[in-house]
């Protein structure tokens, strides 16, 4: 099993994360958009490492934190949440933020992230209200960076928000809109808030 992969960040996006290490082997890694922030604009990293292995597919999913992949690997034990939907609600939420819906069973909140209906975000909230208190601590700080052209904003905002399964017209028309309204957000906040509203 693999704990860490640590080396030179070769690509990065809002979604995906490709560490070239020492060995000159390079991982391509699925990440929140947490993580995302968390390591934007370092030259190397380290990322903690969860394994998704099917007979059809061998899948990395890296974040910047052990408090992250540790909701992470809660979130996939809960039935009806995969992969996919875990990285979701990260990307939707902060760890803290994600912490605290949990242990306020505030389930309105996950109910508006796609793909989680009523029943499931009631789930989460029954299966990990007791575990939940062993994450409780300091959250990594994010790291925000500014002064990138706002077409270049938006052109990631609009891939990432593809890859996690939206339609490329309606992420486009939402993150122009949003981009619009306040200047000087990070891709991340467009992607948090376009998340929001779509």
């Amino acid at each position: 099993m693999i704990e860490f992969i640590q080396g030179k960040v070769e690509e990065l996006t809002p979604t995906q994360a490709i560490l070239l290490t020492q060995g000159g082997v390079a991982y391509d890694l699925n990440i929140s958009l947490y993580t995302y922030s968390a390591i934007q604009g370092k030259d190397e990293t380290r990322l903690y490492v969860y394994e998704a292995i099917r007979e059809d597919a061998y899948v990395l999913y890296g974040f910047s934190g052990k408090q992250e992949r540790e909701l992470f690997l809660m979130l996939i034990s809960v039935p009806g949440i995969g992969g996919a939907s875990a990285r979701m609600i990260l990307s939707s939420f902060t760890p803290s933020e994600l912490v605290g819906i949990i242990s306020s069973g505030n389930d309105s909140l996950l109910k508006k992230v796609k793909g989680i209906g009523a029943k499931t975000a009631q789930r989460i909230i029954v299966d990990l209200h007791d575990k939940i208190a062993k994450t409780q601590s300091d959250e990594l700080p994010l790291v925000l960076q500014g002064g990138v052209q706002t077409g270049q904003i938006a052109t990631e905002a609009v891939t990432a928000m593809v890859t996690l399964g939206f339609p490329q017209a309606a992420s486009q028309k939402v993150i122009q809109a949003i981009l619009k309204e306040q200047e000087g957000l990070t891709v991340e906040a467009v992607i948090r808030e376009a998340l929001k509203r779509i």
